[in-house]
């Protein structure tokens, strides 16, 4: 387990302090999938960074399996971020090297020896399904193979904890869809608990078991990600999540409503049954809905007719189909 407490991190430069994180407070669950998102510039780095003390907090701790980090040795740390993973948007690896190589820095860091080193390389490529591809190297790669080369450089000495920064910032989206879909695998065989850090709900929304919403150096939400998406609560989360529902919600229309889904069958046809049942015509001004494992999160923004009997018999058939809404102004 993870936990972070009330961390702080300023940086000092020529122009004067510069406040990075503020009152930092969240715990990561063993086994769990844990996102991190926020805007560039919203400290969402840096914390990822503090997690594995790359870069030491200003004030506040964090604390991995009961040990204060901050409080360790020079080597104690060493010792501890063997347990903590790490990978990059730009890849890292060593040009000079090869793939295999490259997976087997770590292990030659750590002191394993050569015989031990080559055979946990060649085990954990075949993981990232690379086998084929040790004696490459980095520039004969594309970007996706790149990046399943240093998943499994971070895989080699055995971590519990993975943190991922930006690793599919630099892919186009079919990569993007396998390295997250080799992560959750990663998270499954393995029982890795893994953070993502992130500007891209589409990547938390496909991977992440809960986010944490970072806005301005500081958190403005946690919780589940079928929670958020159906309800967020911070105005830069709604930003995220929805970033054309507020000018949606402009346009012309007397009475307006939201619906949130939040767990219904993704087949079924709520738009359409509402409709027929209604004899009504809604217009959908806008609309963001997700489907995770075959049920429907998200919001839609619907234009009552203007007439209001009509519109009272919308409102009256969400009531009685249990609908969560509520009326816009």
């Amino acid at each position: 387990m993870i936990e972070i407490k009330n961390l702080n991190k300023t940086f000092n430069t020529s122009g004067g302090e510069i406040v990075a994180l503020q009152g930092i407070n969240l715990s990561v669950q063993d086994g769990e999938i844990f996102g991190i998102i926020g805007l560039s510039g919203a400290g969402k780095s840096t914390l990822v960074r503090c997690i594995n003390l790359l870069e030491r907090p200003s004030s506040g701790d964090v604390v991995v399996d009961g040990k204060s980090l901050v409080s360790l040795s020079k080597g104690e740390l060493l010792k501890m971020r063997q347990s903590i993973g790490m990978i990059f948007q730009s890849f890292n690896l060593f040009s000079q090297r090869n793939v295999l190589q490259n997976v087997c820095y770590p292990l030659e860091i750590a002191g394993v020896s050569k015989k031990q080193a080559l055979e946990k390389a060649d085990e954990l490529l075949s993981l990232v399904g690379l086998a084929d591809r040790k004696k490459s190297y980095p520039s004969q790669l594309s970007g996706g193979q790149k990046q399943r080369v240093a998943i499994a450089r971070s895989l080699a000495t055995d971590p519990k904890y993975l943190l991922c920064d930006e690793a599919t910032s630099a892919l186009d989206p079919n990569t993007t869809q396998s390295i997250l879909e080799l992560l959750k695998e990663i998270n499954k065989k393995l029982g890795l608990t893994i953070i993502v850090i992130t500007h891209e709900m589409k990547v938390v929304d496909q991977i992440c078991d809960r986010v944490a919403v970072i806005d301005k150096s500081q958190i403005a939400e946690i919780g589940r990600v079928s929670d958020i998406f159906v309800d967020p609560q911070s105005d830069i989360a709604k930003e995220l999540i929805f970033p054309n529902a507020g000018l949606a919600a402009k346009k012309l229309g007397k009475r307006k409503i939201r619906i949130a889904f939040n767990g219904e069958a993704s087949e079924l046809p709520v738009i359409s049954n509402l409709v027929l049942e209604c004899q009504t015509q809604v217009n959908i001004l806008f609309a963001d809905t997700h489907d995770l494992d075959g049920k429907a999160y998200g919001q839609m923004l619907l234009q009552l007719p203007e007439d209001d009997r009509q519109a009272d018999k919308v409102i009256a058939w969400l009531k009685t189909n249990n609908m969560k809404y509520s009326e816009e102004v």
